[in-house]
């Protein structure tokens, strides 16, 4: 198959038939959290000769945005585009060089000291994000411009876990609060728990919606990010609602969480009700372990290891997806794709030979 291809056939009813475990393909359907926006400029600059426009406050500028954005994905062969933000939540970030191959110059960490939210009265004088203004207008254009077949998953915001960790307390703060003030932890939660899934609310009846995609890292390499049964309080029943509410509209709802995450699995399975995990690295659970576990339960999606799709040579890295293909295809409910993301570090040839390795798979 030669990327990108010329008159890609996508659809969207076949990926999820795949991942509901309705039907068994010949070949894997691609699944990805997202690129990086540098690999999509370069791709479509570089592969497709189209002018690329970065995202602006102009409308014009707006609609060539997210027409080239879908134009890459659409001749990638991807049968959806996930679309996401909207929501901003004010925190601290880190800087350092980003010395990636495609460098956007600056990258943000999130902070791991103290966030923004320490006290009551941090709580009562943040900028909470407000409901009443946002604008669906990206979301509404480019969930109507898709090509036919194709499908739209949206995520206005990182996690029920992560927006509290990452953005308001702060890792460390977070740890300590959990014991010295669990009321003031409790609010934070439920506060942009109610933030995240309103948003939600907002975007039911987008065309060609077909799913929510929530990104909501929980764990590190060997356990969760605070303990379990912290997560089955503050966060867990969110993404019961909000997979609740994807149900309760005919979609489906994928969680994207980094980590290793065995002590709540069967959390998320019989009590959140996810229809497809995403995230695995080989050095904490690797894909092949995690679809024979679970495969017959879930949707397994992407899995190719982010250090080896950076850096192992063309032909063992080809071998390796192969053994993932092997391991994964013959029972159906699987998604090839990255571990994670294809970050604006993962060489271009590499992804390509991932998709290439997919597209070839027949079997």
């Amino acid at each position: 198959m030669r990327l990108p291809i010329d008159k890609p056939q996508p659809n969207i009813n076949w990926f999820k038939d795949v991942v509901l475990g309705k039907t068994i393909p010949s070949r894997p359907p691609f699944a990805e959290l997202f690129l990086d926006i540098e690999m999509v400029a370069a791709i479509a600059e570089d592969f497709l000769g189209r002018h690329w426009v970065n995202p602006s406050t102009a409308r014009e500028g707006r609609k060539a945005y997210w027409d080239n954005y879908i134009e890459v994905y659409y001749r990638l062969g991807y049968d959806y585009v996930r679309l996401s933000g909207g929501l901003n939540f004010v925190g601290k970030n880190r800087l350092g060089e980003d010395t990636a191959a495609l460098s956007r110059g600056k990258r943000s960490w999130a902070e791991e000291g103290k966030g923004p939210i320490s006290t009551w009265e941090d709580f009562e004088s943040y900028p909470w994000p407000s409901l009443d203004n946002v604008d669906l207008w990206d979301y509404e254009y480019a969930a109507a411009h898709v090509p036919e077949g194709m499908g739209v998953f949206v995520c206005p915001t990182s996690g029920f876990l992560e927006v509290p960790l990452d953005t308001l307390f702060g890792y460390e703060n977070l740890s300590f609060l959990l014991y010295d003030n669990p009321k003031l932890v409790e609010a934070v939660f439920e506060k942009v728990g109610q933030i995240i899934y309103g948003f939600y609310e907002k975007l039911l009846g987008l065309p060609n919606l077909v799913g929510f995609f929530q990104g909501d890292d929980m764990g590190f390499k060997t356990s969760t990010m605070i303990s379990p049964d912290a997560l089955r309080k503050y966060s867990l029943p969110w993404h019961k609602k909000l997979a609740k509410l994807a149900h309760d509209n005919g979609l489906i709802y994928m969680l994207h969480a980094c980590g290793n995450l065995e002590s709540i699995m069967e959390d998320l399975i019989e009590d959140v009700k996810i229809d497809a995990k995403h995230s695995f690295e080989d050095a904490s659970v690797p894909v092949t372990e995690f679809k024979r576990k679970y495969g017959h339960r879930i949707g397994v999606l992407g899995g190719v290891d982010m250090d080896k799709l950076c850096r192992l040579p063309e032909d063992e890295l080809r071998r390796y997806i192969r053994g993932i293909l092997e391991e994964c295809m013959p029972r159906g409910r699987y998604a090839l794709g990255s571990g994670n993301t294809v970050a604006n570090y993962v060489p271009m040839k590499n992804y390509l030979i991932m998709l290439e390795e997919g597209w070839n798979w027949n079997k």
